[in-house]
């Protein structure tokens, strides 16, 4: 959980903030009338953030070329070729 503190008292404090983030690992939220307003994380955080930023922003990238391929449509006569397989192998025999 995030150290919360009032943007005027951030100022005063900057330099022991900044220390509860390097050496005490924790993350640091300045709020202006209660409401969240910047975080001080440390830049490790930071790092690992951007991270996930980039590999969600990759896997999107993948289900949007998948999706796309998926809305193309078939070959004439595709359909019928694999549907006729199906059928061919919904007929086979036990132990074919």
């Amino acid at each position: 959980m995030a150290y919360e503190i009032p943007v005027t008292q951030a100022r005063a404090e900057l330099a022991e903030l900044i220390n509860r983030v390097v050496y005490g690992g924790e993350r640091v939220v300045v709020t202006r009338h209660g409401k969240p307003l910047v975080a001080f994380v440390s830049a490790a955080d930071l790092e690992r953030l951007e991270d996930e930023e980039a590999a969600e922003q990759e896997q999107e990238q993948v289900i949007s070329s998948v999706s796309s391929i998926s809305s193309l449509s078939s070959a004439p006569g595709e359909r019928h070729r694999f549907g006729i397989a199906a059928e061919h192998r919904g007929q086979q025999g036990p132990g074919d």
